[in-house]
């Protein structure tokens, strides 16, 4: 007869209960395993299935009991360490999506909005499109299982019950934000160059013929400039797309090694 002990059954649920709170933190959080279209129950058998997956060749667990106030410290940093990951990769998406906000005001697009399922905010329509091609071309790169495996890497770099985690990586992290700005600039400059070049010719021919009506002429030329301006983007944003996700994903190793404690 098979027999298993209070102690047997303790490490097994602290084999799985640790690792499935890191995960399930950065499902909750990260832009494509976290969007809202994808069920809650999704996510959490997702996350207890990888966590049956890279739990065997995990480190050994600290001999912590789980109901204990210990036992609560540790599943608290490793919600902290999933969520901090998970906002990591969401601020390589979020310069895309800032990209889009810079072009769709210089084209006159800043009316052109609406609400967000996954953000539950106003968003541009060119935020959006650009948002679902990164979306589409992350899955297409395989950036999913890199970030699974970089996801199991992490509980060898940062094992489970680790004597505290290192504060200055979560100025590392805010600081990280700066790469929505510069990231999304970098994408948006060349088309906000030409359309603000246009505006000025524009405000030219407003001063040297003020009969000619510069509303219903700016506008409609932005609009179709700005359209094959973006058309023209499009060629190239592949290999825009595949240099960020790498920074993304060095982001991410980056961070995990922060995290270590000194």
């Amino acid at each position: 007869m098979l027999t298993v002990t209070h102690a047997q059954l303790y490490a097994w649920l602290a084999l799985f209960l640790w690792p499935f709170f890191r995960l399930l933190a950065f499902m909750m959080t990260a832009p494509l395993l976290g969007h809202s279209s994808i069920p809650r129950t999704v996510k959490i058998g997702l996350a207890a299935l990888i966590t049956f997956v890279v739990a065997p060749g995990l480190p050994p667990f600290p001999a912590v009991p789980i109901w204990s106030w210990a036992g609560l410290g540790i599943i608290v940093e490793q919600i902290l360490i999933g969520a901090a990951l998970g906002l990591v990769m969401r601020v390589m998406f979020s310069a895309v999506m800032a990209a889009g906000d810079f072009i769709g005001l210089q084209m006159g697009l800043a009316f052109a909005t609406f609400v967000s399922p996954d953000t539950g905010t106003n968003t541009m329509v060119l935020s959006r499109l650009f948002y679902m091609i990164a979306l589409l071309m992350f899955l297409a790169l395989n950036g999913h299982l890199m970030v699974i495996e970089t996801l199991a890497f992490s509980f060898h770099a940062l094992p489970v019950g680790v004597a505290g985690l290192n504060v200055g990586a979560f100025d590392l992290l805010a600081r990280s934000g700066a790469t929505i700005f510069s990231a999304g600039l970098a994408l948006a400059l060349p088309l906000i160059a030409a359309l603000l070049i246009v505006n000025l010719c524009l405000g030219i021919l407003n001063r040297s013929a003020p009969q000619l009506t510069v509303f219903s002429v700016g506008f409609p030329m932005s609009l179709t400039l700005g359209l094959a301006l973006v058309s023209v983007l499009m060629t190239d944003l592949g290999r825009y797309l595949d240099a960020l996700f790498g920074q993304g994903l060095q982001s991410l190793q980056a961070m995990i090694q922060a995290m270590a404690p000194i």
